[in-house]
C-alpha cells in the first residue's frame, strides 16, 4: 500500500490561506460590534444580546433593581477607572 505525504503548500497558496483567514477574522469582529437587542426568553425573563458571546439575561424585577442603581454604577466606574480595562 502506498503511504499519503501530506503536500506542503506553495507560497501562493499559503498567502490566499492568510487572506481568507483575515476576511474570516474582520468579519467575526463586524459581528461583535453589533446593536444591542432585547427580547424575552422562554421563560419570561429580559435578555440583552450584543454586549458578548452571551445574552445578560434578568427578570424584570432584576433589571428593575439593576436600573435604579445606575447613578451608583456610575460613580463607582468612576471611582474605579484606573483599575478598569477596556475591552476592544
Amino acid at each position: 500500500m502506498p503511504i499519503s505525504v501530506p503536500t506542503l503548500m506553495n507560497e501562493q497558496d499559503l498567502k490566499a490561506e492568510i487572506e481568507k483567514l483575515k476576511a474570516e477574522n474582520d468579519a467575526l469582529k463586524k459581528r461583535s460590534d453589533r446593536k444591542l437587542a432585547l427580547k424575552v426568553s422562554e421563560k419570561g425573563a429580559v435578555s440583552l444580546y450584543g454586549l458578548g458571546r452571551f445574552p445578560v439575561t434578568l427578570y424584570k424585577e432584576q433589571w428593575l433593581k439593576l436600573l435604579d442603581m445606575t447613578d451608583e454604577i456610575n460613580a463607582f466606574i468612576k471611582e474605579n477607572d484606573g483599575k478598569l480595562r477596556v475591552r476592544e
